[in-house]
């Protein structure tokens, strides 16, 4: 949330703005660490006055420690929390049950059971034989993908690219200008300024007309940029607006699974997506860490149905009062395109029983032949993906990776940079934008594959968020998206071993680092 402010000077006022948390934000952080720290406080007391109290203590840290080691989560995330029960007693177990889940709680699980069921209808027999036909492995790629997310692969659909934010700004309003039937809008973050003030008036033009509009934000990624009860006066323009999870003050996974994703949908037939939220330092038009360097697709046919899926189930998530059919919002125009495509949704469970963007992206590493081009803004991975990025090179395949110069987070620049030395030691070649901040998400394979959308590759993305992507197999934008990743790369510093000179102090702080990426 923004605010003007007035400082006073010897000779002159000077104004400035700045953020601050809402207090209905302030309130459920409070009640979080009070109800952690009361918690821990009575296990405390219970050791330090009942007799042999302690000995329980000891019986449930090595329970929960072995506990950790039998779960089927990645080693690299048991590791940090195996660190903070075996070493800090009471603390560290009691942590592990208020935070260590990030599965859905019962009541959202209950929901989405019904939500989850509501399925788009269409056989893809056919179009799977054909991609078969072409490639198995790039077949067996798509049943996989559909398989984990509950998708369809769709033929027949217009595939737009849109290297900047800027360009993706301008295509958005002028479809959302066409509107007819329903505007659906789906955001990690929402900021007052030009991008979303311009998009705002149109749709309570919309709205006013008649057009069903909703909107789904993120009640944690709106904390610093919209007001705590900002749904209420989207309701007042007739649009119909949720925040996601909203923040409560629990003591629970609500920190972990928040929605993470970027959807637009216009009358089922257009739907936008990509790495670019609704603030305008996503089409630079004010700069925080230099030119901010963001991609988007827009679809245009059967495809969208997919997109309008994904936001009719965190709609109906978040909404208790919905009680929406979702084929009404359904629409199957089909254009006379080449190429397939698969939009799909990734996150926690029990909606999604696996990693479903790792699983694309490891596919797309093992099976490349000639190269892997990939922009991502972080690099906090486990280890399975950094030996699959080292497998790859280690091949001859040629694998290039661009992150940004200009951080945006100093400690995630840190923890991006530890794999740096690796990764090139094994021949992947690693570039940084020179110019500002990659906020892009692109993993290009050999001019066939290629997956965009909100997936960074770091554990928020790849384990925690709510997300979403395209994967599109031999679409003519494939052109166009590795054309950008090559101009880009142009404008970039490429990293050679050694570069990264480190003290014996750094060493140490990027290796702390690297334990505890797993839980940022």
């Amino acid at each position: 949330m923004k605010k003007k402010i007035i400082i006073k000077g010897y000779k002159k006022e000077t104004e400035r703005v700045v953020s601050y948390i809402p207090f209905r934000y302030i309130v459920a952080i409070f009640l979080v660490v009070l109800e952690t720290l009361a918690v821990i406080g009575v296990m405390t007391l219970l050791t330090i006055f009942i007799p042999y109290f302690y000995f329980a203590v000891v019986a449930t840290q090595v329970g929960v420690a072995v506990a950790i080691v039998n779960r089927k989560d990645n080693p690299d995330y048991k590791l940090p929390w195996l660190f903070f029960v075996l070493l800090i007693p009471i603390v560290g177990f009691m942590l592990y049950f208020m935070f260590y889940s990030r599965k859905l709680g019962k009541k959202q699980s209950k929901r989405l059971n019904g939500l989850t069921k509501q399925r788009v209808m269409k056989d893809d027999t056919e179009s799977l034989l054909e991609v078969h036909a072409e490639n198995e492995l790039v077949g067996s790629q798509a049943v996989m993908l559909g398989t984990l997310s509950d998708s369809h692969l769709y033929g027949n659909t217009d595939i737009r690219y849109y290297p900047l934010g800027e360009t993706l700004f301008a295509a958005m309003v002028k479809d959302l200008k066409c509107a007819e039937k329903f505007i659906f809008m789906e955001y990690f973050i929402i900021e007052g300024g030009l991008f979303w003030d311009t998009i705002l008036e149109v749709l309570k033009e919309k709205a006013a007309s008649g057009v069903e509009v909703r909107v789904v934000y993120d009640d944690i990624g709106c904390m610093m940029t919209l007001p705590g009860n900002y749904y209420k006066q989207l309701r007042k323009f007739g649009i119909k607006a949720v925040p996601f999870s909203r923040l409560r003050g629990q003591a629970n996974n609500e920190f972990n699974n928040r929605s993470h994703r970027k959807i637009t949908v216009i009358d089922g037939r257009v739907g936008f997506t990509g790495g670019v939220n609704l603030a305008d330092e996503y089409i630079n038009r004010v700069e925080k860490f230099g030119h901010w360097k963001d991609v988007g697709l827009r679809l245009e046919g059967e495809a969208v149905n997919e997109l309008t899926r994904l936001f009719l189930i965190d709609y109906g998530l978040n909404d208790k009062n919905a009680n929406d059919y979702f084929a009404d919002y359904y629409a199957y125009e089909q254009y006379e395109q080449e190429g397939y495509c698969i939009p799909f949704g990734d996150g926690p469970k029990p909606v999604y029983q696996r990693q479903v963007s790792k699983a694309v992206i490891l596919n797309m590493l093992n099976q490349a032949k000639r190269y892997v081009y990939i922009t991502t803004p972080y690099l906090i991975i486990d280890s399975e993906l950094i030996e699959a990025l080292e497998n790859t090179a280690m091949r001859g395949v040629d694998v290039r990776i661009i992150t940004p110069h200009v951080p945006d987070k100093k400690l995630v620049f840190l923890m991006t940079r530890s794999h740096y030395n690796r990764l090139l030691a094994a021949g992947v070649k690693i570039y940084e934008y020179e110019s500002g901040f990659v906020h892009a998400k692109t993993y290009l394979s050999d001019d066939e594959t290629v997956m965009v959308g909100t997936v960074n590759m770091d554990y928020r993305s790849l384990v925690h968020h709510f997300e979403n992507g395209v994967w599109i197999y031999k679409h003519k934008v494939l052109e166009d998206i590795k054309r950008d990743f090559l101009d880009t790369q142009e404008k970039s510093v490429k990293f050679e071993l050694g570069m990264l000179k480190e003290n014996l102090f750094q060493r140490f702080i990027r290796a702390l680092a690297k334990v505890f990426s797993p839980l940022f």
